[in-house]
């Protein structure tokens, strides 16, 4: 009998800590959340700023943890070592998609523009109907409020409108992710085979 495949969360955030220690707080109490709840973690791969942060706290607690680096990024970004699997890719378009593909998930905790055009990518997707993958935007001390206006400004002037939502959950508490996520699990996700790269 096939066992079945573990279920795996995406975790965009920042290559460096931020100012506000309450980031490395949520970053620590999610990935322990992610281990315990017996779900895999995949990221980004550094062991740098909160994405170091996220991956020690799961492997710390027993998870197990997949980091995806492109080899240009390796150059500039020093990647943890006692991770549970380690891919490395030709560039950054693999990485997103690869870890696109191994995820059930995605959860975005503060981080810069790399982090936003991560979790804008999988928004993108989700409104055109690519996938049904949940997204958690984690408004950590209310760090995503301004792209949270934009989103409300888009939907005022009719850039989001009915028929192209952009599905997504907010959650103030990184502690909130993991059973939000565990609930909005479907059996049979939508195939991502429709998304070209």
């Amino acid at each position: 009998m096939k066992s079945k495949r573990m279920k795996r969360l995406c975790v965009y955030c920042g290559s460096g800590p931020g100012r506000d220690p309450r980031f490395k707080a949520a970053a620590q109490t999610l990935g322990r959340a992610i281990a315990e709840a017996g779900i895999g973690l995949v990221y980004g791969g550094s062991r740098n700023g909160l994405m170091g942060t996220v991956a020690s706290a799961a492997l710390e607690s027993g998870g197990h943890v997949t980091g995806i680096i492109s080899r240009s990024l390796a150059q500039f970004e020093t990647a943890l070592t006692n991770l549970s699997e380690h891919r490395e890719v030709n560039n950054l378009h693999e990485r997103k998609m690869l870890m696109f593909k191994m995820s059930d998930g995605f959860a975005a905790l503060p981080g810069g523009v790399g982090t936003l055009e991560e979790l804008v990518e999988q928004l993108t997707w989700a409104q055109l109907g690519f996938h049904e993958k949940p997204i958690f935007i984690v408004n950590v001390a209310g760090y995503w409020d301004l792209l949270l206006q934009t989103f409300e400004r888009m939907r005022e002037q009719d850039f989001i409108r009915p028929g192209l939502e952009v599905p997504y959950t907010i959650v103030d508490d990184a502690e909130d992710v993991v059973p939000q996520f565990l609930k909005r699990l479907k059996p049979a996700a939508r195939s991502p085979v429709s998304i070209r790269r």
